[in-house]
């Protein structure tokens, strides 16, 4: 079975960050390998990427350079420029950029950065990628987001991934030319061309953007290392330190079938081009570059529903975090504004085009000017003002008149106020990185500020000599020099400090869309009260209130408070009354229609998931929907699970179950509302029988007690139930029994509930057991055969079923199942319990892992709906992988055993239902595969319980019938 694990992650970052970086980023430095080029060496980005290996498998200590490529894949992110276009973010990198939290989205962090967003996309692209791609290279500045299911990667030494843009899009990038009947085949590729020149090849050739990033096979990592200046025999650089060699400007150039240049060793590594379809493609190389992706990235979705109340308006040009911010605010007057890391007191004025960074706490009166940045930099003892332009390039000799700083010519800047190179002790031929511009201080005063950038500065001899006389700094500098972990410690005191007023804001912010998992670790390590509880009344989305208690029992438990645990309970409870309270408000009453010899037989199949479960479950399907790829079976010939029900002359309830040998009697209302209470029996046919009307909470109060409800029926009700399944099966019995009873009673008790109700009220019935649960068990068992079953938002799933051909299960391919019980149980609400908990905090690790369960029952759909059966053998397969990822104890060791046992001959397998024991499907590699498959477990099993169970798909689901 083939796994999918995550690449390594390698970063090359700026020297300062690499040094600061488990202080600032420890989860990063914890998980991952960084870097920075040798100092005085531009290496470029192929000596960069070759350096970045060398160095990671040095750090390693594996004998072997090509062992170690070979051990696991490597995803490089290169980060480590000196940004001199976006100059705040110099220091740490532009891949530690702190990226807002969008306001459509849910599980984000606060303290998110642009690697946490580019990452798990990058994750993904490899995953799928050939078992011989070996190295990701990606830009750290740039971010894709996939719209769409990722097209298949083809198995070439150099695959490249591109958008289609225009031509004056395409001129800042690097642009693959194609032929255009099949786009994968690269024909030429061109470094930043000109639209003329994209134009005049377009007549022949099809053209994409190069989106930053390239997966090599080990063929194109060996010639990369080669053209670095790497000996193989020595395993080392011949120079001590790679060559100075570019991925875009030299190599690229050789490769395709028509390349530019002519390195018959480039030349001879195979190529494809894979264009992203509904792609999302966002650069942060400059200032304008950054806060145009973030304003596109804020307003993708314009969906009102999905937007909440956090703003019926798009999102403007603004964006303030991690901050105090008291300064008024116009959408077009302020547009294009950054203000991160700072206190801006309501003295100030804001203009447009406006990058504020750093600002300490202070009580100035400051107007700024259009297109005027400030970042005040920490360093050790004292803080450095770099004052520069919202396009400033950073670049440029300082005596070249062409040369500009804070949107003007730097000589224009001396000039106004009376200064002079030579008196600034400044070479004319200096590049404006490392002019020594930037004054350091202790403090600030607000008229120097504004000396610093004004357009028409005041002449003040004071400022002149303050600027001439302090210590300066120039860009490179503060970029080395910057004092990182003072810059995260501010950062941090004022996220936390942000938490209680936007959480007072409910769903006016996006506090509650938020990873509330990791928001709670915030919170807990602030000095900061819980606010106010939310009640569900005054919630237009009352799911809020479901999160709001879950994030205080989260947080309690983090300051060691022994209340979490009710607020907990909390949570499950008002989700439980939001999905049963409409029963309560719509109440039935039953009316025996029986004849008095008659009974009512239901009789209904199990489930097997195939992929998609957990998506059922409330609240993840409650807010997102849900999408599950199911079949339902009969096992040995049978429907498993029966329901008999006749009524008796005794006006009681009587429940049997045939299975576990018990008889139990309810004799009034308070019998059936113990459905609930620990230690009451045969639960699940209470809740049955309340929710079918005998009880005043569902049939409206009309009888005084249970006596006079079965007296008017003309008599009580005895059921009998059987389960020809063992407990913790993974088959959904518990949700397909409970389904079969409401079948059962809405026959007898002449309340016509067609499936889709049954499977609704099964939900319901579920959470009044407070077991939780989804829906996926119920609507796998009641509706026949195999299908892929959906339902859009909302608090009434309404089961949308997409019936499939059986073809699978009744063909050829069918000699490859096996379905085999493990012997071991594991009872799925303890696991629900776990799970469930993460979703109601919005873990944004488990939410990633749900959208992908999801968006496996489709990929499964279509797999059957194209009769491949190799495909649908992958989709459970990564079915199988994703649950492992969503809960660690679905695989215990013992099915692992299991597994390791017939792994030969196994091409996919995965334990049905929440896991941890229970039915294993498997698929073997072939027919005969299957035979061994079962000849070496029935020889040698690993319990005195476990077997194989003959299963046939079923076509009829739920039935129920009177004698």
């Amino acid at each position: 079975m083939k796994s999918y694990p995550s690449f390594d992650l390698l970063l090359s970052l700026p020297p300062n960050m690499c040094g600061q970086l488990s202080d600032c980023e420890p989860g990063v430095a914890a998980r991952s390998f960084a870097t920075f080029d040798p100092p005085g060496r531009q290496l470029g980005s192929g000596g960069g990427t070759a350096y970045v290996l060398e160095q990671a498998w040095r750090e390693s200590g594996t004998e072997s350079f090509s062992g170690w490529l070979m051990e696991n894949g490597k995803l490089i992110m290169h980060g480590g420029g000196e940004s001199r276009r976006l100059p705040p973010y110099a220091a740490p990198g532009k891949l530690f950029i702190p990226m807002p939290v969008y306001r459509w989205a849910l599980g984000q962090r606060l303290d998110q950065t642009l690697l946490d967003l580019a990452e798990p996309t990058l994750q993904s692209m490899a995953k799928a990628a050939s078992a011989n791609a070996r190295v990701m290279v990606a830009s750290g500045d740039v971010l894709v987001r996939l719209e769409g299911e990722l097209p298949p990667i083809p198995d070439a030494d150099v695959v490249f991934f591109g958008l289609w843009v225009t031509p004056e899009e395409a001129q800042n990038f690097g642009v693959m030319f194609c032929d255009p009947a099949t786009p994968e085949k690269l024909v030429t590729f061109l470094q930043k061309p000109t639209p003329d020149t994209i134009r005049a090849k377009s007549r022949d050739s099809a053209f994409l953007i190069d989106v930053g990033i390239w997966l090599l096979s080990e063929r194109a990592v060996d010639c990369l290392m080669k053209k670095s200046g790497w000996d193989a025999q020595k395993q080392a650089f011949a120079h001590g330190v790679p060559d100075t060699y570019d991925l875009y400007g030299s190599w690229a150039l050789n490769l395709g079938a028509d390349p530019v240049e002519n390195d018959p060793e480039v030349g001879a590594l195979t190529t494809a081009v894979v264009p992203l379809p509904d792609a999302g493609f966002y650069h942060f190389g400059t200032c304008g570059d950054m806060l145009q992706s973030l304003y596109e990235l804020q307003n993708l979705v314009s969906d009102q529903t999905k937007l909440g109340a956090v703003s019926m308006l798009a999102q403007p040009r603004q964006f303030v975090q991690n901050c105090v911010f008291e300064a008024p605010l116009r959408r077009q007057a302020n547009d294009s504004l950054w203000v991160e890391n700072s206190h801006i007191p309501a003295t100030w004025k804001i203009a447009s085009e406006n990058i504020l960074t750093g600002v300490p706490k202070n009580e100035w009166t400051l107007e700024l000017e259009d297109s005027v940045c400030l970042d005040f930099v920490d360093l050790e003892a004292k803080t450095a003002l770099r004052v520069y332009g919202y396009s400033d390039a950073f670049r440029g000799e300082l005596g070249n008149p062409a040369t500009k700083w804070i949107n003007r010519p730097f000589g224009r800047w001396l000039e106004q106020r009376g200064l002079s190179l030579d008196e600034a002790g400044i070479d004319p031929s200096t590049d404006l990185q490392v002019a020594p511009l930037f004054p350091v201080l202790d403090a600030f005063d607000p008229a120097f500020v504004k000396w610093m950038f004004a357009a028409e500065p005041e002449a003040s001899d004071q400022w002149k000599r303050l600027w001439l006389e302090t210590e300066r700094k120039s860009a490179r500098q503060l970029g080395q020099q910057a004092n990182l972990r003072k810059m995260y410690e501010r950062r941090n005191a004022l996220r936390k400090d942000a938490l209680p007023v936007m959480a007072n804001h409910a769903e006016r912010s996006v506090f509650y869309k938020l990873d509330l998992e990791a928001t709670s670790a915030l919170y807990a390590d602030s000095p900061h009260e819980l606010p106010a509880l939310l009640e569900v009344e005054s919630l237009r989305n009352p799911l809020i209130a479901l999160h709001d208690r879950m994030f205080r029992a989260a947080v309690r438990r983090r300051r060691g408070d022994d209340q979490w645990a009710l607020r907990e309970t909390e949570a499950f409870r008002v989700l439980r009354d939001l999905i049963v309270d409409r029963y309560k408000q719509n109440p039935v009453e039953p009316r025996c229609t029986l004849l008095a010899d008659q009974i009512v037989w239901g009789r209904c199949p199990v489930r097997l998931d195939f992929a998609g479960g957990w998506s059922d479950t409330p609240p993840y399907s409650l807010e997102h929907g849900g999408s599950v790829l199911n079949i339902a079976v009969e096992l040995n010939g049978q429907p498993p699970i029966q329901v008999f029900a006749r009524r008796t002359e005794e006006l009681v309830l009587s429940i049997r179950s045939i299975d576990l040998g018990l008889v139990e009697q309810l004799n009034g209302y308070e019998d059936v509302r113990a459905y609930d209470k620990l230690g009451s029996g045969f639960a699940l046919a209470r809740a049955a029988f309340a929710i079918s009307g005998f009880h005043p909470d569902f049939n409206g109060g009309i009888y005084e007690t249970l006596d006079e409800q079965l007296a008017a029926m003309g008599g009580g009700v005895e059921i009998s139930m059987l389960a020809a399944i063992p407990k913790g099966s993974g088959l959904g019995t518990s949700s397909i029994l409970a389904a079969t009873l409401l079948g059962v009673l809405s026959d007898l008790g002449g309340l016509k509930w067609d499936k889709v109700e049954i499977a609704q009220r099964t939900l319901a019935l579920e959470q009044m057991l407070t077991s939780g649960g989804g829906w996926q068990d119920q609507v796998g068992g009641v509706f026949p055969g195999i299908k892929l079953v959906r339902t859009v938002p909302g608090l009434e799933q309404l089961p949308i079923v997409r019936w499939l051909p059986g073809h699978f299960f009744q063909g050829p391919a069918k000699a490859r199942m096996l379905l085999y019980y493990t012997g071991i149980t594991r009872v799925a609400h303890d696991i629900l319990g776990e799970i469930v908990r993460g979703i109601f905090l919005n873990s944004g690790s488990r939410l990633e892992t749900l959208h992908d369960i999801a968006r496996a029952a489709e990929f499964c759909h279509d797999a059957i709906q194209r009769d491949d059966f190799e495909a649908f053998v992958e989709t459970v397969n990564r079915s199988w992988q994703l649950n492992r990822r969503l809960d660690s104890g679905t695989n215990p060791a013992a099915v692992q055993e299991i597994l390791d046992f017939v792994a030969d001959d196994l091409a996919a397998a995965k334990l049905l239902g929440a896991g941890g024991g229970g039915y294993l499907f498997m698929i073997a590699n072939d027919a005969d595969a299957a035979i061994r498959i079962r000849e070496q477990l029935e020889t040698n099993p690993p319990n005195a319980g476990a077997r194989f169970v003959e299963f046939a798909l079923s076509e009829t689901g739920l039935q129920v019938t009177r004698s």
